[in-house]
């Protein structure tokens, strides 16, 4: 201790001045640093350190990006494998024997279906840009240039990937409705509201007055996450892939933040069965390094060298990492501990709705879990819809939240959902830790007077979400 007491010392001194610093030098852009005000040193696991000393349990997850936590054994081991044999550690997108293990663990891991005759592309390092290889793809492919999206989605912030995320306006982009269940844009919402949306969906692209062409394809996100956690039902997910197949329609599904075990299987789309054309992957593939592809099925692979490149495609460190991260989760079966934890979690906090009328919805799956703050005193008795989202309330609880050691991100369309990210790795004793501080955090916030929900503060906030991809 008489080591590291001094370094200890002087960081916590120097954190004020590092975030002041901070806020003067960086982008009017940035989002998690004005809402998280901490400066961490030390992560493992669950629990990052920051430099005044405090510990917190970390919910975010690089939003989504640490499907191990931080600093995982697994993922050092590998990183500092590489780092001693004296590989290369960029090398475009020439093949190393560091991107061949990557490749063939995770072509273990994908749908078999796809995984008899996919081929990958590695991209740039982010998600982003995987979507927009993925957009070129199928636009190469089909010869054609409109896309179909759904309301709420979110994809990235390059121009392509934010053209087919919820809100954009692009002539080329054709807007489908994403079932929800708590706020059904039918009113009616279950199995009944899914329904709607498919014959909105099919109704449109068989019209031919619908003024819709026909599309280079169909991106979707199995749970939409800055949009809200929304699950998509599985019937629907069927529904969407029976739609696109009858009418060749390549099905992009987006997995950057659901992929590897997050949802209680490896990947979502296993949850209803279906195997889309292409698959966009990064955040947690890279084991907490910069990594995206995207994989799809041969029949589609007929655009020419060079039609999408990056520098940063060749990170040897990333493909370490990511294999590691793949072989552990498939090995522990962190998928299956994700569903069965995650359900026991979203049980609890249906306690936690039932005690707080602020308290919305609960909903999620696996450990990608929302919950939806609303204001109940501005709720609508005679129409049966749902209480307004209270965005006010929901930084409230977040700050509550922080002051009680516990990091959680907002999402949603109006950043009124409470969102948790944590690690497949947590712990029994960890989530009862989890889900307590957040029952105090919602119980103080809902005692303290706030300025009442105020969608425009909310839109302005999400407007902010980019670094997520």
């Amino acid at each position: 201790m008489a080591v590291t007491e001094p370094a200890t010392t002087a960081l916590s001194g120097a954190h004020e001045g590092i975030l002041r610093r901070q806020s003067l030098r960086e982008s009017a852009a940035r989002t998690y640093a004005r809402s998280l005000p901490i400066v961490p040193v030390r992560a493992r696991g669950l629990t990052i350190e920051g430099a005044d000393g405090r510990r917190y349990l970390d919910c975010l997850s690089g939003a989504g990006t640490l499907a191990l936590g931080h600093n995982h054994p697994v993922v050092l081991e590998a990183i500092r494998k590489v780092l001693d044999s004296g590989a290369p550690l960029q090398v475009l997108d020439l093949a190393t024997p560091v991107k061949d293990a990557f490749t063939t663990e995770l072509f273990a891991t994908l749908p078999r279906q796809l995984a008899d005759t996919a081929r990958i592309q590695f991209c740039g390092p982010a998600g982003t840009d995987a979507v927009e290889a993925a957009l070129t793809l199928v636009r190469t492919a089909t010869g054609r240039t409109g896309m179909l999206a759904f309301t709420g989605a979110y994809h990235g912030m390059t121009a392509g990937a934010l053209a087919v995320s919820g809100g954009a306006r692009d002539v080329r982009v054709t807007r489908l409705p994403y079932p929800h269940n708590y706020r059904c844009p039918y009113g009616v919402g279950g199995e009944r509201g899914a329904e709607l949306a498919a014959r909105w969906t099919e109704n449109l692209l068989d019209d031919p007055k619908s003024g819709v062409p026909a599309p280079a394809g169909m991106i979707l996100e199995p749970v939409q996450g800055e949009g809200g956690v929304h699950p998509a039902p599985d019937a629907w997910m069927r529904r969407m892939r029976e739609i696109t197949a009858s009418r060749s329609i390549p099905l992009i599904a987006d997995e950057v933040q659901t992929g590897v075990g997050r949802t209680g299987t490896f990947w979502a789309v296993e949850h209803s069965g279906v195997v889309p054309d292409v698959m966009v992957l990064s955040k947690a593939i890279g084991g907490s390094l910069p990594l995206a592809v995207i994989v799809y099925r041969d029949g589609l692979d007929t655009w020419k060298p060079g039609a999408h490149a990056g520098t940063f495609r060749g990170n040897q460190l990333a493909m370490a990492a990511g294999a590691a991260t793949l072989a552990h989760v498939r090995e522990n079966r962190l998928a299956d501990r994700a569903a069965v934890l995650g359900a026991r979690m979203l049980g609890q906090l249906q306690g936690l709705a039932a005690e707080h009328p602020c308290v919305g919805d609960v909903r999620g799956r696996g450990l990608m879990i929302g919950v939806e703050l609303v204001d109940p005193e501005r709720e609508d008795l005679g129409s049966g819809d749902p209480p307004p989202p209270d965005p006010a309330l929901a930084a409230v609880v977040q700050q509550e939240c922080l002051r009680r050691g516990l990091i959680v991100e907002l999402g949603g369309r109006h950043s009124s959902v409470v969102r948790l990210l944590p690690p497949l790795t947590l712990t029994d004793e960890q989530a009862v830790a989890v889900l307590d501080r957040l029952a105090d955090a919602v119980a103080a916030a809902a005692r303290a007077p706030h300025p009442r929900a105020d969608p425009e503060a909310g839109a302005r906030h999400r407007a902010g979400t980019g670094p997520a991809h």
